[in-house]
């Protein structure tokens, strides 16, 4: 069984052993298991503050040269790892699979999507304004001339911290690093002990591409480990996705420092579905978005409601499409919905189900574990399902489809917009009215006759429960760097702009 070990300052190294500071923790190991076949297939031992202090500091040593060099020189080492993973893909597919349980085919659809946003991120740095003149003459101050000119410098924060979730290993650390690298900012990566295997590749490919020592260090450990970077004094940004009370925390401790964070927390994304679609087709792709990945990701379609005119033909599409997603281990290629991450997950989604039952809900297809090894649980289908019910009002994080009918559109979007969380929402219809009405959902993102997708400079930030901060293109880097207004006297020598 593998060990996996932290990539600190360019080397690879063991845990320290408890003592000193940490003499009141005792040490604790993590197998990674695989969830279709419930066997240990790696081992690890959980980082303590020692050794977050060395990779910060090792980040901080790294930290002015790599912000010294040009934007240029800076992306086209990103450019370099991008090509590097690009080049094995197919290898980190098969890791996610085996510590998560996501299909082959579908992460490596993922891990080359995440290469081309790493890529078009870092890009983004080459057109950034990390210098610019913004106002004209001055007044003048107090003690200088009227004249001259104001400059707005951007610089970068120094060293910052990615602390990722389990459910998109690859594409979660690189979505997050593309800006703060390119900005000139150093990174200290925590990954989910539930899933670190490919992260660590992924350190190893930035080794192999000559990525400089110390701009890109690893820690693995749990939430302790996750607490001790987000509460360090020389950490100066946490980048956080995970759940609603873990970022409270990461919020609160980089609130006690003054310093920065950007938190992606819970969905319970809403999906509502108009008179005047096609119902067999908009099922169809509502399968796709509540069951892809096992529901377990953050946008999946979680809340359901459709039109009463056309409630009876989707449901029934519904169920069919339900019926193609074959459960199975994701290295099997026939394997369209792959196990849940762990017991713990699937206890989750049992739990929503059976509460929805106990409450009225209807089973339609589903709704039960399966008699096999492994972490499985079916496509399901609810219907009656109301606001009493776990299902509609936590996040489930399963391949669950949860169905309410609706007398029309207008109390669809109210009810989609009822919920703690404001992560993302989906709208299908032909109406053009409707279209402009759901623009305004209190949601980060909206998608319209469609699930996922958008423009390189899509920005967005997520409201009520589902985190804080802006992410995507400009807005990226402006929460990677810190602007300083330079002001320049008109009696002053020539300055390069």
């Amino acid at each position: 069984m593998e060990t996996l070990q932290n990539f600190i300052g360019g080397r690879w190294e063991e845990p320290v052993p408890a003592g000193g500071d940490d003499a009141v923790v005792p040490a604790v190991a993590f197998d990674v298991v695989n969830p279709a076949t419930e066997e240990a297939i790696a081992r690890f031992r959980a980082s303590g503050a020692a050794d977050v202090d060395r990779a910060v500091a090792a980040a901080g040593s790294a930290q002015r040269a790599w912000a010294a060099l040009p934007v240029a020189r800076r992306v086209a080492h990103l450019h370099a790892w991008a090509d590097t993973i690009a080049a094995h893909a197919a290898e980190l597919a098969e890791l996610e699979c085996r510590e998560m349980g996501k299909p082959v085919g579908i992460g490596h659809t993922f891990v080359e999507g995440a290469v081309a946003g790493l890529k078009a991120a870092a890009d983004q740095a080459l057109t950034y304004p990390f210098g610019e003149t913004v106002t004209g003459p001055s007044t003048g101050g107090s003690a200088g001339p009227a004249g001259g000119r104001t400059d707005i410098v951007r610089h970068p924060l120094g060293v910052t911290a990615v602390i990722t979730p389990w459910n998109f290993p690859v594409a979660m650390v690189l979505g997050a690093l593309g800006p703060l690298l390119a900005a000139g900012n150093t990174v200290v990566v925590k990954p989910s002990e539930r899933s670190p295997l490919s992260t660590v590749r992924l350190f190893e490919l930035a080794a192999f591409a000559g990525l400089p020592p110390g701009v890109l260090n690893l820690v693995l450990g749990d939430g302790r480990t996750g607490a001790a970077l987000a509460e360090h004094e020389d950490v100066r940004l946490v980048h956080f996705t995970g759940s609603v009370a873990a970022g409270r925390a990461v919020g609160a401790a980089t609130a006690g420092r003054l310093h920065r964070c950007v938190l992606e927390l819970g969905g319970k994304d809403a999906v509502v579905v108009d008179a005047g679609v096609d119902p067999v087709a908009t099922a169809q792709a509502v399968a796709f978005g509540a069951f892809i990945n096992t529901g377990q990701i953050c946008t999946s379609m979680e809340r359901i409601y459709v039109h009463e005119r056309i409630a009876d033909a989707f449901v029934e599409a519904l169920v069919a499409a339900a019926h193609t997603f074959t459960i199975g281990d994701g290295l099997d290629p026939a394997t369209v919905l792959g196990p849940l991450v762990d017991a713990r997950q699937r206890d989750t989604v049992r739990r929503h189900v059976e509460d929805a039952v106990t409450k009225g809900a209807t089973v339609h297809t589903g709704g039960a574990v399966p008699e096999r090894p492994g972490y499985f649980y079916p496509a399901t289908v609810l219907t009656g399902v109301d606001d009493t019910m776990l299902v509609m009002t936590e996040e489930t994080f399963g391949p669950v489809a949860p169905v309410t009918v609706v007398a029309d559109f207008e109390e669809g979007l109210a009810r989609a917009a009822s919920s703690r969380y404001g992560l993302a929402a989906t709208v299908y219809t032909d109406d053009p009215e409707h279209i402009t009405a759901a623009a305004h959902l209190p949601v980060g993102v909206v998608w319209v006759n469609q699930w996922q997708g958008g423009g390189p400079e899509r920005l967005y930030e997520p409201a009520r429960d589902s985190g804080m901060g802006a992410t995507g293109a400009r807005a990226a880097y402006d929460a990677a760097t810190r602007p300083a207004a330079v002001h320049i006297a008109a009696n002053s020598p020539a300055v390069a702009r």
